[in-house]
Parts: C-alpha cells; sequence; structure tokens
C-alpha cells in the first residue's frame, strides 16, 4: 500500500477534521463527514457527498447539528483505528440525545470490524465499503425503517466514473482526480488488496474531461490519484489482452500526456508511484510538459533486499537504486520523496543500517516513516512473526527520522536564492498578510500577498528558508531555468 496514513501530504484534514461544502437550502437533512487515513478517502469522500447531495443531504462543519454522520475510515495502522474508535463512542453518547441520528463507517475499516462495530460494540446504525456508495441512500433508509444496514461488498468493475465530485477543499485552487481503484500488488503488510478490491482503471475520456472541467472551474492543479499509478492501463487485462481492438491503449504515460494537454496553466501531480512498475516513459512524459510538475513519491519501504523480498514488493534494492537513477537522469532537477517503515518482522541491524545508507545515497526532499504495525489478514501475520521488540523499532524510526530531517533541511536551503514559478493557493495559516502556495517539486513557499489572489501564478524569489518551508517575495523577473 502506497498511499496510507499521509497526513502531510493534505494536511490535518485527513486525521479527522470535517470536510465540508458550503450547505444547499434545498436540502432536508444534514451530513457530518469525517475522513482519516489517505489521499484516496479524501477523493473517496467527495464521491459519498456528491451522491448523498442527490439524495437530499447537505454538509455541515456542526456535528451537533447533523442527521447522519458518516467516517471514512483507514485501516492502514492501529493508532488510526483507535482514533476512529474513540470518535464513534463520542457520537454513541450523542445518540441518546438525539434518537433520529444515524452514524455510520465507510472506508477501509468497513469489512474487516463490521461485526464488531454494529453488533458487539453497537457503535454504528451502518458500515459500508468502499464500492458500495451508491448504495448509501438505501442504507440510510433501512437505518430509518429499524434496521442495521451492511455493504461491504467488493466490485471488479466500480470506478464512480460518471459521478462528478462535491469538492471538499477550501481553497478552490487544488483537486483530486481517482484515476483506478483497488490494487493487484499483495505487500505483506499491506491491507488495501483486502479492503479494496482488485485493481481496475477508469476510463481516461471521463478523467480529461473531469480534469477540463475543473479547469473551467477555477482550479489550477490536479493530482492524479492510485495506489499505484504507474499500473494504469485501460482498455487491456492483467494478460496482456486487448479487450476492445476498436479502442486505444491507454497506459499512465498516455494519460498523463491527455491531462496535461488540457491546458498548460493546470498543474498536473500524481500519487503513488511504485518502484517495480515505473517505466522511462512515464519520465519523459514528465520532462516534455512544463506543467507536469517534478516531484515524485517513490515508497522504497526498507533499504535491504532482503527485507524487500519478506515485503513482497517485487523489486531489490539495485532495482530501486536504478530507478532513481533514471528519475535524476531524465528530469535532474527532479523533487523525491519516499514511504520507509523501520521494524518489519525479522529486520536485522545491519538490514536497518541498509536502509539509512539508502537515504544517505537518496537525499530525499520528504519521507513518511514508521514502525512496522501488524495488520490482520495479511501475507505478514500469516507468514512471519513480529519478532522486533517495540522498543527496536522505536529506537530504529527515530535514526530514520534523524537522518530524514538532516536531509530535508538540506533540500531545502538548496531551493533558497532562486526564482519559482508558485501557484498562490490559499492565506498562510500562521500570517495573515501572506500567502503560501507551491514549487513545482512541492516545497512550500510563503511571500507577503501584495496583489496576488488564490488561483493565479506569481513568480516568488526565495531568500530564506525554515527546515521545511520557503520564505521570499514576488518579484517580475522570471522563474529561474
Amino acid at each position: 500500500m502506497e498511499a496510507g496514513d499521509k497526513k502531510e501530504l493534505l494536511g490535518e484534514s485527513f486525521q479527522g477534521t470535517p470536510t465540508v461544502v458550503p450547505s444547499q437550502p434545498t436540502h432536508t437533512r444534514k451530513l457530518y463527514l469525517e475522513s482519516y487515513g489517505c489521499q484516496m478517502n479524501f477523493s473517496d469522500s467527495e464521491i459519498v457527498a456528491s451522491i448523498l447531495s442527490d439524495a437530499g443531504f447537505s454538509t455541515t462543519r456542526e456535528e451537533d447539528e447533523a442527521d447522519l454522520i458518516l467516517l471514512n475510515t483507514c485501516a492502514i495502522r492501529e493508532n488510526a483505528e483507535q482514533r476512529v474508535r474513540a470518535r464513534l463512542r463520542q457520537f454513541k453518547q450523542a445518540k441518546g440525545a438525539r434518537p433520529h441520528l444515524v452514524v455510520g463507517v465507510l472506508g477501509c475499516m468497513a469489512e474487516r470490524l463490521k461485526e464488531s462495530l454494529l453488533e458487539q460494540e453497537k457503535l454504528v446504525d451502518l458500515v459500508v465499503g468502499p464500492d458500495a456508495y451508491r448504495d448509501l441512500p438505501n442504507l440510510v433508509d433501512q437505518v430509518h425503517g429499524g434496521q442495521k444496514a451492511v455493504n461491504v461488498l467488493l466490485s471488479r468493475e466500480e470506478t464512480y466514473a460518471e459521478i462528478s465530485p462535491v469538492r471538499l477543499d477550501a481553497n478552490g485552487v487544488t483537486a483530486f482526480i481517482s484515476i483506478m481503484r483497488g490494487c493487484d500488488n499483495m505487500c505483506s503488510f499491506c491491507v488495501v488488496p483486502f479492503t479494496r478490491g482488485r485493481e481496475r482503471s477508469r476510463d481516461p475520456e471521463s478523467i480529461v474531461r473531469e480534469a477540463q472541467e475543473l479547469f473551467e472551474a477555477g482550479y489550477r492543479e490536479v493530482t492524479l490519484l492510485g495506489q499505484n499509478v504507474d499500473s494504469y492501463k485501460w482498455n487491456i487485462d492483467n494478460k496482456g489482452v486487448i479487450k476492445d481492438e476498436e479502442q486505444p491503449v491507454v497506459r499512465f504515460a498516455e494519460l498523463i500526456d491527455r491531462v496535461a494537454h488540457v491546458n498548460p496553466d493546470l498543474r498536473v501531480r500524481f500519487s503513488t508511484s511504485h518502484p517495480k512498475d515505473m517505466t522511462d516513459d512515464v519520465l519523459e512524459v514528465m520532462a516534455q510538459h512544463e506543467n507536469v510538475c517534478k516531484y515524485i513519491h517513490l515508497p522504497v519501504q526498507s533499504g535491504n533486499s532482503d527485507v524487500l523480498k519478506r515485503m513482497n514488493r517485487g523489486y531489490t534494492r539495485e532495482w530501486y537504486l536504478e530507478r532513481m537513477e533514471s528519475i535524476h537522469r531524465i528530469m535532474p532537477d527532479c523533487a523525491t520523496s519516499t514511504d520507509i517503515i523501520s521494524g518489519f518482522c525479522g529486520e536485522t541491524e545491519a538490514e536497518h543500517q541498509d536502509t539509512l545508507s539508502l537515504m544517505e545515497m537518496m537525499s530525499y526532499d520528504m519521507a513518511y516513516m514508521f514502525s512496522y504495525s501488524e495488520r490482520p489478514r495479511t501475507l505478514a501475520q500469516r507468514k512471519y512473526e513480529n519478532d522486533v521488540p517495540e522498543e527496536v523499532k522505536k529506537r530504529r524510526l527515530q535514526e530514520i527520522m534523524a537522518v530524514q530531517k538532516v536531509h530535508a533541511a538540506n533540500r531545502t536551503k538548496s531551493y533558497v536564492g532562486r526564482t519559482y514559478r508558485v501557484l498562490v493557493e490559499g492565506t498562510s495559516k500562521k500570517k495573515e498578510d501572506q500567502f503560501f502556495g507551491r514549487t513545482t517539486y512541492n516545497t512550500v513557499v510563503v511571500f507577503p500577498k501584495e496583489d496576488a489572489q488564490p488561483g493565479t501564478y506569481v513568480n516568488v524569489h526565495v531568500h530564506d528558508c525554515t527546515p521545511v518551508t520557503l520564505i521570499g517575495t514576488i518579484t517580475q523577473d522570471s522563474e529561474d531555468a
């Protein structure tokens, strides 16, 4: 799994802050929605909001006025589940004073914990899996009819391609487009294939159309989402057989090219890539288009080939290093980030040191770093012993984080003294008189507002930085090459 539990990509909204759109007065029922975990969950929440909007629900930021409370959950790490359970207990207390209130769980926790949440702990009224969101209006009606409601069936076809998501972001500048669902990579530590089902790609025409509609609505950046975007393929099955001879085969490189051609002022990002599937044609398309951001998140998970084999990642340390070399050969200025797990089953001190040495070689701009958390139903749980003591996991994680802290600060410093084209995303959280935006390298820049407006591009000369943020001023000078 590559898209799990990554709060930094989208801020704290992924840790339980309500995601909201303005209420529509013609709707009589109100929905309060919280999203946890990954970008895919946030994107799914926008689909849920759209489906329920058609069923007469407006969205509220006040849980006390909601008729329906839904938590879109993450099952990647145990602490995410614990946060969700704590919130559900709070809502269970609220139901004592509000009998009409319906509480439900969506997403990755749904299938595995449906019996516990519904029958044993009695924390929820409905449980809905990632492929059953179209059934939500019917399920809510079942609850009002006095029944508990469950639909956790997985699909080999569902992509929600024709549903126009209700954009829950606040800035109206950046948006997510889901290009595929599910995952066929059976990484031994990951539950996603069991909670989200088999991989299937969305019709490229619907993706391009959604990007065009977003641009016309004022959005200036889209992020193409998938558990493994590099394995996107349309009109071809997993055995390489073309499904419709009259239709073209579209792979990820062609999809990026199509979205990039929507408009040169529409920035394109994507997440997440898989080292075993990233090909040079994707990198070459990125290099050809100025509006495709020069930033790649390429999770390594471990720097040791034996650990990678136990993780069932499908590549070796040497393969990963070759892919990173290709990135920097084709795009010398490309920024990179990664995922790292410390203390996986059987990890020795020497194997841990291999991870640290790989980090020293790569000098990532950013990393998501976790200690291993055993998840039910995974291959690792069935096949390996979770034998690295917790104190050792934590110590190794601290060493990984210490290395990354130095690298991130050095990478940020290396960007000082240059001028960048920055997409203005909104007002800085710390200073009302400043805007923030990001460079093509995904680095945040803050600068005085002057006459700029959100959703526009400005050239910003960077003169200083914190360990993770660039500080600059708007300039009329052109962007540095």
